[in-house]
């Protein structure tokens, strides 16, 4: 596992100990920014569900101003601390032990918004729509804002969720990614 692009380009990081943790792959990844980016002129995203803390790393390295990475496993949490500092990302980072649900909360109640959320939970524990709704009814994305749902190639999401449209999907093997832009509500109707 490494940082593919930016300032930290080929920098190795360590992965998560265990099996409980699946890192998303180079090609995955590679694919994932060439959708929203493939560079950043700053930005904030949350990598939910964050692991070894790729996903979020990447998009720092990318040119994003701050991340904050949310994991409820310590192993996983040890192992996103080891890698920011690896990279020397500490003050454009936020790491939180916590389950995805509760940080939703606790991030609605500092009024922030993100211009990339990252949601890859377990996929055997998929819970992609509800947190979609959540992030849509709290406004927890920013207008223009791409949510980025890697999951099993078997998940179907709907095309729209309130404000927020699939913007693309695609599988790559056994993995499906879904992409959700916010759009803007009709004012008067």
């Amino acid at each position: 596992m490494r940082v593919i692009s930016g300032t930290c380009k080929g920098r190795p990081l360590k992965a998560v100990r265990g099996n409980e943790t699946r890192p998303t792959t180079d090609k995955v990844k590679e694919t994932m920014f060439n959708v929203i980016g493939p560079y950043f002129s700053g930005g904030r995203a949350l990598d939910l569900f964050a692991g070894s803390g790729g996903l979020g790393i990447e998009a720092l390295s990318r040119g994003l101003d701050h991340v904050i990475f949310v994991d409820r496993d310590s192993s996983a949490i040890q192992t996103i601390h080891h890698n920011i500092a690896l990279c020397n990302m500490e003050e454009k980072s936020e790491v939180f032990r916590n389950n995805a649900e509760r940080a939703l909360k606790a991030i609605l109640k500092r009024n922030l918004t993100f211009d990339y959320i990252f949601l890859d939970p377990p996929y055997r524990k998929q819970k992609l729509e509800g947190l979609l709704h959540f992030i849509e009814n709290n406004n927890l994305i920013a207008t223009q804002g791409t949510i980025i749902c890697e999951h099993s190639n078997d998940v179907i999401l709907p095309p729209k969720i309130g404000n927020l449209e699939q913007a693309k999907k695609g599988d790559y093997g056994s993995i499906g990614l879904t992409f959700y832009h916010l759009i803007e509500s009709e004012k008067g109707v």
